[in-house]
């Protein structure tokens, strides 16, 4: 299993209609085929860091980590969700795998990713703030 985190916020001018819709896109996209549980709500990690909201969806191996990746309802949300959040935090991910390889190998998947889909970087680099861990 491979269990993705995201602690994110909204920018300022988020309204809470915009944001219930950013949620319900993100829990849409946490219910997709390949994802085998997960959960999408309030961060409650310290908030002197700034991060209001989580999303942690858990993925059986590679192949399903790569069908969620270009799952058309995950490639189809992004747009709408990306543009409202002011502050990512990406990981760190978490794997009960032995494979000491394992964080290239999703690395590699995620660059694969960013390679057929320059739009896609281009709109994550829109986000004010990204941590990766």
């Amino acid at each position: 299993m491979i269990v993705h985190l995201l602690r994110f916020s909204f920018h300022p001018e988020t309204t809470e209609e915009q944001k219930a819709e950013v949620l319900t896109l993100m829990r849409r996209t946490a219910s997709v085929e390949s994802v085998s549980f997960s959960t999408v709500g309030q961060n409650l990690g310290d908030a002197s860091e700034g991060f209001t909201h989580g999303y942690c969806v858990g993925i059986e191996d590679l192949d399903a980590l790569e069908r969620y990746l270009y799952d058309p309802v995950h490639l189809e949300g992004d747009p709408r969700i990306i543009p409202h959040i002011a502050k990512i935090a990406i990981g760190p991910d978490v794997s009960d795998q032995p494979d000491l390889d394992l964080r290239e190998k999703i690395m590699a998947l995620h660059e694969a990713k960013l390679a057929r889909y320059p739009e896609w970087a281009a709109l994550m680099d829109t986000v004010p703030e990204v941590r990766i861990f």
